[in-house]
C-alpha cells in the first residue's frame, strides 16, 4: 500500500469521520466556512495537556471572534475525554466546550502524520506511540496554512496560536506580510509583490526603509 502524501502548506486538510465529545462528525461539513485549528495532545489525564486544554478553552472566545472553531485530539476514548474535562475546568478554570476527537485507532492521527517517533515513553499500554503536539491551521478553503509541532514534553503557547491566526487572516485582507512578533496593532511589512506606486494607494502612510523592506499601518479595526 502507498504511503499517502506528505501533508505540506497548502496540502487540502484530509477529511474524516470521526467520534467526538459534541457527536460524530465528518471533518469537512465540521470546517464548514471557518477556519479551523485542529490540534493533538498525547493522552488525557496528563500534565501538560490538562494546562493547555485548559487555556485554550479560555481564549475560545477570542478564538470565535475570528471565525476559528477549535477541535482537539487524542488516542482514548469519548468516555475518558468526558470525565478529564471536568479535572479541566476543576484545575485550570478552563471549560472545554469544544469537541475533542476520540482516535484510540490512531486513523486521524496517521493521517496527519501525528504519531510520536521520538519519545520512547510516550505510548500507551500495549506500547503503542501517542501522539506529538501537532496544531493545523486550516481555512475556509480547506486548505492547511500553517503546522507546528511540539514534543509530548513541551506545552503549546496559545497565544502565539490566536497570534497566527491574526497573521493568517490580516495578510489574506490586505497585500502585507508580518514582521517578527507582530501583533495586531503594530506595523505590518508591504508584501514584496506590490510595487510602490501600488503601494501609494493601497498605503497611503507606507515608508521604504530599505528597497525591500517597506512598513505601513493598517487601518483602525
Amino acid at each position: 500500500m502507498s504511503q499517502p502524501a506528505p501533508l505540506r502548506l497548502g496540502s487540502v486538510a484530509p477529511n474524516f469521520q470521526a467520534k467526538t465529545t459534541a457527536g460524530d462528525i465528518d471533518f469537512h461539513e465540521f470546517i464548514g466556512n471557518n477556519w479551523v485549528i485542529l490540534f493533538s495532545h498525547p493522552e488525557d489525564y496528563t500534565p501538560v495537556c490538562t494546562t493547555e486544554l485548559g487555556a485554550f478553552a479560555k481564549l475560545q472566545p477570542e478564538f470565535e471572534k475570528r471565525g476559528v472553531k477549535l477541535i482537539g485530539l487524542s488516542a482514548n476514548t469519548i468516555e475518558s475525554h468526558e470525565g478529564w474535562i471536568k479535572d479541566i475546568d476543576e484545575v485550570t478554570g478552563g471549560k472545554v466546550t469544544f469537541p475533542i476527537i476520540g482516535d484510540k485507532e490512531r486513523k486521524v492521527a496517521l493521517a496527519y502524520d501525528m504519531i510520536d517517533h521520538q519519545d520512547a515513553t510516550n505510548v500507551d499500554e500495549k506500547g503503542i506511540a501517542f501522539t506529538i503536539r501537532s496544531v493545523f491551521f486550516i481555512d475556509p478553503n480547506k486548505k492547511i496554512r500553517t503546522i507546528l509541532s511540539y514534543p509530548a514534553s513541551t506545552g503549546r503557547n496559545a497565544a502565539e496560536v490566536l497570534r497566527i491566526i491574526d497573521s493568517l487572516q490580516t495578510g489574506d485582507k490586505y497585500k502585507i506580510t508580518t514582521p517578527i512578533n507582530w501583533v495586531p496593532g503594530d506595523d505590518v511589512i508591504v508584501a514584496p509583490s506590490v510595487k510602490n506606486e501600488e503601494a501609494k494607494e493601497l498605503f497611503p502612510n507606507f515608508r521604504i526603509v530599505k528597497p525591500y523592506l517597506r512598513f505601513t499601518p493598517l487601518p483602525k479595526a
